[in-house]
This record gives structure tokens, sequence and C-alpha cells, in this order.
């Protein structure tokens, strides 16, 4: 789709990862499918929106969830994020921010804090300030992670 910044990420990879690491078949019809971006210039949810139609038009059968990451922090109560990287680096845990995007024929990992906590299994939140760190527990407790990984380790 030819997006500034475009990659798919989030939730998407690390359930991806951690069914894998638990010996499970994922099927990716079961997940969002998070598209990330960045452009100042069109961060409204309507473009997003949009997005998310064209992508519905071309495999109906995924749940896509697009989210340009330059108008992210006013969601979050943060400063404005310089780019999906720098988005990523104000999300709950660290195992979540990451990302991949196409680069060629390869693929090009975003990983602002690296790629340990994912493979380890490990839920870390990325942050001590209190807002973080109550979405932090919030997610934990609501997304039923460690039911779902019962091997995945919280490192608080």
């Amino acid at each position: 789709m030819d997006l500034p910044q475009g990659c798919i990420g989030a939730g998407f990879i690390r359930n991806l990862v951690w069914d894998h690491l638990h010996g499970r078949q994922s099927d990716c019809r079961d997940e969002d499918v998070d598209v990330l971006w960045f452009d100042p210039a069109r961060a409204t949810p309507d473009q997003d929106a949009a997005l998310e139609d064209r992508l519905r038009a071309i495999a109906p059968d995924l749940r896509w969830s697009v989210r340009n990451q330059a108008r992210m922090h006013l969601r979050n109560g943060d400063p404005p994020y310089p780019s999906v990287a720098g988005a990523m680096r104000a999300w709950p845990e660290t195992a979540t921010a990451i990302a991949a995007a196409r680069d060629g024929a390869g693929c090009h990992i975003i990983a602002p804090f690296w790629l340990a906590d994912l493979g380890q299994l490990s839920l870390r939140p990325t942050s001590r300030a209190p807002a973080k760190r109550a979405a932090f527990e919030d997610r934990l407790r609501s997304r039923g992670w460690r039911d779902r990984w019962p091997m995945v380790r919280v490192l608080a």
C-alpha cells in the first residue's frame, strides 16, 4: 500500500511467535492484523478506516487494524511521536513493541526494545511511569495472556 513507514506488528507478531514457542499453529484469521504507519499530514481516523476498507477488499478474511502512529500520542497522553519506532517505545510492554516491514524481497524488523523478551516469552513494562505501568497491569489482567501462553513470565 506504499504507506510511509508501513509495517505489520504489535500483537499480530507477538502472538505468532508465542504460539510457535508453545508448539501451536497460528491462524492469522484469529488475530487482528495490526498495520502501523506514520504520516502527520494524514493523521485522521477516517484515513485509517479508508485503508482498512481497502485491505478488507484485498483480503476480506483477515481482521485489519490500521493506525497512523502520528496521531496515537493523543490517545495515549504522550508528546507527539517522531516515527513508528518512536511510538512503539511508548507502548505498554516490550514484547509487543515489534513490527516487520517489507524490504525488497526481505524483511526489516523494527524492535525498539530488541527481541529478547519476545523470544524468551517475557512480559515486561516499557516504563515505570505510573500511567504506563497502569496500562501494562490492565493489559496483563484483561488480555488472558497467561492462560493462552502458560510459559510466559511476567517481569515487573
